[in-house]
């Protein structure tokens, strides 16, 4: 006893050290003593006691340890000596952060690893099929707001007088949206959850969608789809993050690449919803003169179904397992990874078979957020450091994709992702409007021309079309209820004519001298008239508006065009699933890519809409291989923690190519083809052979 007093620590923390030091001994548990500092040395069996002096036997000088010394409670001396070599002891507020990363780092690549075992154990079925589809039509939703506008530019073009520079804002302005959503909810995707990010993301596109189908006004039309681009350029990143992490080693390539279809799938949608509804322009209503309710608005909100469709199916499925178990919630994780198993079992049969894993490994947690109480500080000061420090983790994990370790991959991987974007998407806009340059030739190639004509009394009450009048006088004529398309008159005499309730589209009056005349209810305004003299001339209640009720003729045919570009990227898809685990995601980009450069030069042999077309169709069935095969590496380069947000980065960059390429290939049109031709192969080319220097990921676990 007396030994005992004097070398017992004050305090229960130093006697719980004595005792752990001791049960730690020689790097194993024999020897184990309770944890109270207590020499229960005549408690023991004797054999035990034998078997410890057997231990001390033999022990060199070195080793300072004598036979039959107690060895239960070391010296004091001891104590501190070890405390000072024994890393694990020391708290982790005081252990040197790089440190706790590597041991975070060992700890990850050990889940990366059971996970995959895991995954196997729970199968691939029912679960994932459910996921599937619905992750499936978030994905079709981005794809049908890639061509939303452009199909509803025409028609949003005539009810809200838009000028050619507002056109071109309405056309980039989704892109700009897309990728700032790409960026910041990718990143926040691996803060607050793939799941509920997503959520996120949909619910502000269909929000916004909706809203923007009622809107009059070009301004706020122009935000909406602003917001709406936001929202779903936000769930690209997350959904292939999501569903990468239900999916075992062999079966990601190929589930992903099939995943991609519904991009496809989202643009034959929209082609065939704007064929069905844009051209009948009596599916609308009006109040009063200043709302209208046209076909292209309906059109609008048909298209925020599939968002709508997935957010309400979603509500339905669980966060991502491999996230929880990142943040150390480890029994939320195990108990969604057995949903997962028991799911799948029961589809398969086999709802016998136990759920066999009982404990996760969870990586050490760094940097944990501690919860502000209520009573800190006012509501607003909580929510603003809330905010600043979730952003300052995104910010964080933007500059980790930036570090040593992932700076080469993510810089390839960039340009990769920047020349497929400014190719595809240039030449995506370029085709189009090619098509609709060689109509417009062909359509002036046919117009009329009516020289020196002389007309008195007579009442023009049907539609004049693509024709030009020169020196032409028309005296004490009517033209009552019509319409002019493609109309000039030039160096022409109006004289006591009358216009009532005329429409009017690309018609101009120039050089013209009008005298007495009266325009009443017409949309003939000032601009149309180029260096004209009126004289005595009257305008009475113009109309208000754009007043273009035209069916343009190559309305089947842009549909057409969209709806045939989509479908062609089938076989593609089809070809780059069954292949991406065979030869690898790198062979995949490399090889499409060149392959698409070869089907640019082609294109100097496009000199009809039907050549063009069709070798639309071939470069986008050749290119979608590469889109497919780039989703899938980035999602496999980059941990749990940084997935979201290294595909989020990297497909913003891919949106700024996409702006570039729209403006860039548009103005070329009608001037050259030399230039987009080149740009796009040449951008293909180096994209390709770059890309062959990306590591290979299809054998490799999730990390």
């Amino acid at each position: 006893d007396g030994y005992r007093n004097t070398n017992i620590y004050q305090g229960g923390r130093a006697a719980n050290q004595v005792s752990d030091d001791y049960r730690y001994q020689d790097g194993n548990y024999e020897g184990y003593a309770p944890n109270d500092g207590y020499y229960r040395g005549g408690d023991e069996p004797a054999h035990e006691e034998d078997a410890q002096s057997d231990v001390t036997e033999g022990h060199d000088e070195d080793d300072e340890v004598y036979e039959g010394e107690y060895q239960g409670i070391p010296h004091p001396d001891d104590i501190k000596e070890k405390q000072k070599n024994r890393a694990p002891a020391v708290d982790d507020d005081y252990r040197d952060r790089a440190d706790l990363m590597a041991e975070r780092m060992e700890d990850e690549e050990q889940l990366a690893h059971q996970y995959e075992n895991i995954i196997e154990e729970c199968g691939h079925g029912r679960f994932q099929w459910t996921l599937f589809f619905v992750l499936g039509l978030a994905l079709m939703a981005d794809g049908v707001e890639v061509f939303v506008v452009g199909f509803v530019l025409p028609s949003a073009e005539k009810d809200m007088c838009l000028s050619s520079s507002n056109k071109g804002m309405l056309g980039l302005i989704v892109y700009l949206g897309m990728m700032v959503g790409a960026v910041m909810l990718g990143g926040l995707a691996d803060k607050l959850g793939r799941k509920q990010c997503l959520i996120i993301s949909l619910t502000i596109n269909a929000a916004f969608s909706f809203l923007s189908s009622f809107i009059q006004g070009y301004g706020f039309f122009l935000f909406c789809r602003l917001i709406c681009g936001l929202g779903i350029g936000g769930s690209l990143p997350i959904v292939f993050a999501y569903f990468s992490e239900f999916l075992s080693r062999e079966k990601r390539g190929e589930h992903l690449s099939w995943l991609c279809m519904f991009w496809m799938i989202g643009g034959i949608f929209a082609s065939a919803m704007a064929w069905s509804i844009i051209p009948h322009y009596g599916w609308g209503f009006s109040m009063g003169t200043k709302y209208h309710f046209h076909s292209w608005r309906v059109f609008v909100l048909v298209c925020s179904l599939p968002c709508i469709a997935s957010l309400v199916a979603l509500k339905f499925m669980p966060e991502s397992p491999r996230f929880l178990l990142e943040i150390g919630k480890h029994d939320e994780a195990w108990m969604i990874l057995k949903q997962v198993h028991d799911t799948n079992m029961r589809a398969k049969g086999e709802p016998e078979r136990v759920f066999t894993v009982s404990y996760i490994k969870t990586p050490k947690q760094v940097d944990e957020f501690i919860e502000i109480q209520s009573s800190t500080g006012t509501w607003y000061q909580r929510w603003l450091v809330r905010i600043t420090t979730t952003f300052k983790q995104v910010w964080d994990n933007v500059l980790y994709c930036l570090t040593a370790q992932y700076r080469m991959n993510t810089l390839m991987l960039a340009v990769v992702w920047f020349t497929m974007a400014l190719s595809y998407y240039g030449l995506i806009v370029w085709f189009p409007d090619m098509i609709r340059y060689f109509q417009e030739e062909a359509y002036e190639s046919r117009v009329k021309i009516f020289d020196e004509e002389e007309v008195s009394h007579f009442t023009f009450n049907f539609t004049l079309e693509n024709q030009i009048h020169r020196n032409g006088e028309y005296r004490k004529d009517k033209f009552i209820g019509m319409k002019f398309k493609e109309v000039r008159f030039e160096d022409s005499l109006f004289e006591e004519c009358y216009f009532e309730d005329v429409t009017s589209s690309e018609t101009f009056f120039e050089n013209c001298t009008i005298i007495s005349t009266v325009f009443y209810n017409t949309d003939l305004y000032e601009h149309k008239f180029i260096n004209c003299r009126l004289i005595n001339s009257t305008f009475l209640e113009e109309k208000e508006g754009c007043h273009m009720d035209f069916e343009e003729d190559n309305d089947f045919l842009i549909y057409l065009v969209s709806f045939l570009g989509s479908l062609s990227v089938l076989p593609g898809n089809i070809i780059s699933a069954l292949l991406m685990d065979k030869i690898g995601r790198i062979r995949m980009i490399g090889g499409s890519m060149l392959i698409s450069a070869v089907c640019c030069f082609f294109l100097f042999f496009g000199n009809s809409e039907s050549a063009m077309i069709g070798w639309q169709c071939l470069f986008c069935g050749a290119s979608i291989a590469a889109w497919n095969a780039l989703d899938v590496i980035t999602v496999e380069l980059y941990p749990t923690d940084k997935r979201a947000t290294a595909f989020g980065i990297l497909n913003g960059l891919c949106k700024f190519g996409a702006i570039l390429g729209n403006s860039i290939f548009s103005s070329f049109v009608g001037i050259t083809k030399v230039v987009p031709i080149l740009l796009a192969s040449s951008a293909l080319v180096g994209g390709g052979l770059l890309a062959l220097r990306l590591p290979e990921t299809r054998d490799q676990v999730l990390m």
